[in-house]
């Protein structure tokens, strides 16, 4: 596995539509730049960016933890792949083994991590959907993290990111469960 890089986000949103939050919110996403093995090239066993995208989520949760004040309620993850990729590059890192990096650290999630892939140029903002972890159905947790590295992902390259939450959005008013 080549990283370029890491980062870890954090945000703390206090306030939505011109209305406090009725608690504020901490979004922490982990973010790695990696190469793209696969980038230029027809391959059609993908398997063993199942492993890498594993093992990238274990990496980031280990740094993104500490930065959440409060138990993480809320997960999602995305892949943006450069231009020389395959949007099935993205898809191979977020299923079928990432989700379990992501769930041991926080103690479960029941509902499946809402995810998306694109292929994009660098700068391209990747939506990253969110949603309640033990509770498919909890609209208050219906939401999204933008995120966007000005340099990434290069042409041969793929930016996984991982998103968690300590709470839904800040000033819900569409309504909790079914």
């Amino acid at each position: 596995m080549s990283i370029r890089k890491t980062l870890i986000l954090t945000e703390r949103v206090l306030a939505e539509g011109g209305m406090v939050a009725a608690a504020p919110v901490t979004r922490v996403a982990g973010i790695a730049i990696i190469a793209n093995p696969f980038a230029g090239e027809p391959v059609e066993d993908l398997s063993s960016l199942f492993d890498l995208g594993h093992d990238l989520a274990g990496h980031l949760m280990t740094m993104m933890l500490p930065a959440l004040p409060g138990p993480a309620v809320s997960y999602g993850k995305a892949a943006l792949v450069g231009v020389h990729g395959d949007i099935e590059h993205g898809h191979a890192m977020l299923h079928p083994k990432l989700g379990r990096a992501m769930r041991e650290p926080i103690g479960g999630g029941e509902a499946l991590i809402p995810s998306s892939a694109k292929v994009g140029a660098a700068g391209a903002t990747l939506d990253v959907p969110l949603g309640h972890k033990d509770d498919a159905w909890s609209r208050d947790h219906f939401d999204a993290m933008p995120v966007c590295v000005p340099d990434s992902p290069r042409p041969d390259e793929i930016m996984l990111v991982i998103v968690i939450a300590d709470g839904g959005r800040p000033a819900p008013r569409t309504g909790t469960t079914r």
